[in-house]
């Protein structure tokens, strides 16, 4: 079993080109026929797309066929049962977001400021990942997110099992605080009044390393074939497909909408890529370079195989809770808190993650040992140096 300590989602790309169908017949009010050029591939909401084809960022390996569950899940059951109350149906709701998925993320702008005219190249990428219940009470969930994949290579052999823990959320309702990112990787909790927080869940969504990403506010409604979580606005960090080849903007900033439905559920987002001044405010001369739409779509899958995921959070569940608590106490002061991205040049998810591979390799969690370690770590990159 292989353990990755970088983040790797397996590609399958198909890109096709749009052409009008030869029964189409133009008009003077049909603006497509005449503005379409041959051979430009079709591109959601650019109807002049100015490339030939499309070049995708993102995964660019080919993983094992997948079989897509086609009955309704248990968990879908349950949130559609008569009787439960608006809490226990939004709990239900959170709690049919775990299971095993295969995850695809699609981001594509849809719109560009300034003096840019034409939108970064799109990007999808695709995993498969399983998603556990670690706690639950009436008015709290923690999910963990865990990729298991299986790769082809050229000469069609398999490869892996790849396992990485990867990103956690957790949910609370009525919350009497919330941790906000206000830009330049630092964070601040702020108290909500009981208007704000009264029948609202806060999402808060963290890294693979358990540090912050964002937190956002909203209200689930249920329907007899969807229920569905809008956020209110608010900032979130650039994400690794953008801070990896981007430096032109600082934070997102928008709402989300989870879509939970009878054989998966939907995360969409709507970001406007914003631009800071040095003090943190939005730019007023030039506030956003884009505004871009994403879907991350979890289909739910059967007969994959995600033992090795099973071993490994079984033998590292212990460690990854220390270190969620140890995270917990300096997110819980009530000034701003600013997190490095490395500790001795190392980066932090690397350090963590090589301690729990060598848990997860047999030399078992030791909570005087580890915890210690888990401290240092910590306080090696809260509130270092902007």
């Amino acid at each position: 079993m292989h353990h990755l300590f970088l983040f790797v989602f397996i590609g399958l790309v198909t890109v096709g080109s749009a052409h009008a169908s030869p029964n189409e017949q133009a008009n003077d009010d049909d603006y497509s026929t005449q503005t379409t050029v041959e051979n430009r591939p079709y591109v959601f909401s650019w109807m002049d797309y100015p490339h030939p084809t499309v070049s995708l960022r993102g995964g660019s390996t080919t993983g094992v066929s997948v079989t897509l569950d086609t009955q309704a899940s248990e968990a879908w059951a349950k949130l559609q049962a008569d009787g439960l109350s608006s809490i226990q149906r939004d709990a239900a709701a959170i709690l049919a977001m775990a299971g095993d998925y295969r995850a695809t993320f699609d981001f594509l702008e849809t719109e560009v400021y300034g003096e840019q005219t034409t939108p970064a190249q799109p990007y999808r990428s695709w995993g498969t990942e399983r998603i556990y219940v670690l706690e639950h009470t009436e008015t709290s969930i923690v999910l963990q997110h865990v990729m298991v994949m299986f790769m082809v290579d050229e000469g069609g052999q398999t490869l892996g099992p790849y396992v990485m823990k990867h990103w956690r959320q957790d949910w609370e309702y009525e919350p009497t605080s919330i941790l906000e990112h206000i830009g330049n990787r630092t964070w601040q909790r702020r108290l909500l009044s009981q208007e704000e927080r009264s029948g609202q869940w806060v999402q808060t969504v963290y890294q693979v390393d358990d540090s912050p990403r964002y937190a956002l506010l909203g209200t689930w409604q249920h329907t007899a074939n969807y229920s569905r979580w809008d956020s209110s606005p608010g900032w979130r960090p650039l994400p690794r497909r953008e801070y990896s080849v981007r430096s032109d903007y600082h934070t997102l900033v928008g709402p989300n909408t989870i879509t939970v439905l009878p054989r998966g559920w939907i995360h969409s987002q709507d970001n406007l890529k914003t631009v800071l001044t040095e003090n943190g405010h939005i730019d007023q001369e030039n506030p956003a370079v884009a505004r871009e739409f994403g879907v991350n779509r979890y289909d739910q899958i059967i007969d994959f195989d995600f033992s090795a995921g099973d071993a490994y959070w079984s033998a590292t569940q212990g460690y990854w809770n220390a270190v969620r608590v140890n995270w917990s106490q300096h997110l819980a002061q009530s000034g701003p808190i600013h997190i490095s991205k490395t500790c001795d040049q190392q980066p932090l998810f690397m350090i963590l993650f090589e301690t729990a591979e060598q848990i997860h390799l047999g030399n078992r969690y030791r909570p005087r040992r580890h915890d210690r370690h888990i401290t240092e770590t910590l306080d090696c990159v809260v509130n270092g140096a902007p």
